[in-house]
Formats: C-alpha cells, structure tokens, sequence
C-alpha cells in the first residue's frame, strides 16, 4: 500500500540542521527499508497557481486555493504493509521533521 505523508507547518523551508539531520536519518531509514518513492519540499503557497480548465475555462489565479495558517509544506510518498505501519512511520517523521504530519492513504 502507498501512503502520503503530508508534513504541515505555517512556514516553508523552515527546518534547522537538527532537523534537516533527523530527517535525513528517516529518509536513509526509509530507503534502506525500499519504502521510500519520494520525498520533497513545497514553497510557500503565495507561489501558487490555481487553474481551473474544465470545458475549457482557461483560468489561473496566482496564490493558493485556501488560505490557511498552516499548509502542506513537504511530503513523503511512502510504501507500507499496513495502515498500522504507515501510521508508526508517520510518526517517527513527525518526531524527525518537528511538525504535525497527516497520513492519506493513495489509490490504486
């Protein structure tokens, strides 16, 4: 099963070194396990566009869709066997990370 895990924060880019340090260490962690497809950082979401082309409207709009305090500021795209590891994982990244972290799980 995939899972996202989406890291929650009212900044972007915010972590210090010891942070950046135990998440590096839950990356390894995860790559080493082979349940790591992917994990990144999101700018700030005053960068944001949001297209709207359904029958073709052909409209953006600079800035995000919702304004929040807080917003999704990274992920990681995770494997897991069950929802119940995917949650221990989720975890041990919000203790990495220092953030709140939300667990979805993916489709298909």
């Amino acid at each position: 099963m995939r899972f996202l895990i989406a890291v929650i924060d009212d900044r972007s880019n915010s972590a210090d070194s010891n942070e950046m340090a135990a998440i590096d260490e839950f990356n390894d962690h995860l790559r080493d396990k082979g349940q790591l497809i992917m994990a990144c950082g999101i700018e700030d979401p005053s960068s944001a566009s949001v297209i709207d082309n359904r029958k073709s409207l052909g409209q953006t709009t600079d800035g995000p869709l919702h304004s929040l305090s807080e917003f999704m500021s990274g992920f990681w795209i995770i494997s897991a066997d069950s929802e119940e590891e995917a949650k221990d994982l989720a975890a041990w990244g919000s203790k990495a990370c220092n953030r709140k972290v939300e667990l979805r799980k993916l489709h298909g």
